[in-house]
């Protein structure tokens, strides 16, 4: 009896591992993921603007692709100088697609790229062409800033307004062309004052210096500031809040991560859908859809806009018509909102 029970036992045992060895048995092995790693901007997470709207959109596809999506996000240091070492770490552990938020990642990204052909890449407001492993993710902020512009001027009291940017250069610039635009084409004879946070990187990340570029605009008798400026527009807010004025945010919904003091004095925001593209690339390249070269957000692909909510709809019902004609001839191609200096000159002698 015994040695019956020892001889089946045995049997047992080699038919087990029979199974094991046996093509196609029912032992399931776990799916790769698919990895995703994104270097943020200088500034990093919690500026409540550029980098958190890139954080949304990681956040947002790792929720709906948990089964299949392995994320990681890096800050570089203050000044943003080992950008390039965080890419080149990411690369290194053959990551599937890397992003680079931010158009600081240009030159790094086209080099990383180069040495790491078998890696996907991406970077918002970098425009990087002719790589085949790289898709830029640009957004047409005029348009949007167009919007918000009219509504500044529309809702002035004091017929001034003011606009802060943080670095000064091309891309900034091409968010106070089209509030210009926008404000004098509502109303050509309103005032709007321009100042500048700096010429380098640190100026996303200086609230003091945005509160003191405001203060003095506010003090020149503007009544409504935007910012375009990361970090540093924080300082527009709480000069705001000083002055009893108005100030209008920009990339993500600020009213929404404004504190309660600060959030009664925003008029709007304008909307800079970074989350979007972030999921959406993400998204593509899950599904095989992945393709280099560039890709655009404006009005009509539902990238940028203006933000209404409660908390500050009251404040624009009685423009959001005017907003929305607006929207509407800018889509359909009626208005051709200038994009840099040359082009907003331009543009100004049409309203003569």
């Amino acid at each position: 009896m015994r040695a019956s029970v020892r001889v089946a036992a045995a049997v047992l045992v080699v038919i087990t591992m029979m199974l094991w060895a046996i093509p196609g048995a029912p032992v399931v092995a776990q799916a790769k993921k698919m990895r995703v790693g994104l270097v943020f901007d200088v500034g990093g997470r919690g500026d409540k603007s550029f980098n958190d709207m890139a954080y949304d959109g990681l956040a947002r596809a790792q929720k709906e692709f948990a089964a299949t999506l392995q994320t990681r996000d890096l800050e570089p240091t203050a000044g943003g100088e080992n950008r390039e070492e965080l890419l080149r770490l990411l690369a290194g552990e053959k990551y599937d697609l890397i992003l680079g938020i931010g158009f600081l990642f240009t030159d790094s990204i086209t080099r990383v790229a180069k040495d790491n052909q078998g890696v996907k890449f991406a970077i918002v407001d970098g425009f990087i062409p002719d790589q085949p492993n790289v898709v830029s993710l640009l957004f047409q902020e005029n348009e949007g800033s167009f919007l918000v512009g009219a509504a500044a001027a529309l809702k002035s009291k004091t017929n001034k307004i003011g606009f802060v940017g943080g670095m000064k250069i091309p891309l900034i610039e091409k968010f106070e062309a089209g509030y210009i635009a926008g404000a004098k084409y509502v109303k050509p004879s309103v005032t709007v004052y321009s100042e500048y946070a700096g010429t380098t990187g640190e100026a996303f990340r200086d609230p003091v210096k945005g509160k003191e570029l405001a203060l003095a605009e506010y003090d020149r008798g503007a009544d409504i500031i935007y910012h375009a400026s990361g970090g540093t527009g924080l300082g527009v807010f709480q000069a705001a809040v000083v002055k009893k004025r108005m100030a209008i945010g920009v990339d993500a919904d600020q009213s929404l991560s404004a504190t309660d003091d600060q959030r009664p004095q925003i008029l709007t925001s304008m909307q800079k859908r970074v989350d979007v593209a972030v999921y959406e690339t993400i998204k593509a390249t899950l599904n095989g859809q992945y393709k280099p070269g560039v890709r655009v957000f404006g009005l009509k692909e539902g990238g940028v806009g203006y933000a209404v909510n409660q908390y500050n709809k009251a404040m624009i019902q009685d423009i959001i018509p005017r907003l929305e004609a607006l929207k509407k001839d800018i889509i359909v191609g009626k208005i051709k909102v200038p994009a840099d200096k040359k082009q907003l000159e331009e543009f100004l002698k049409t309203l003569k």
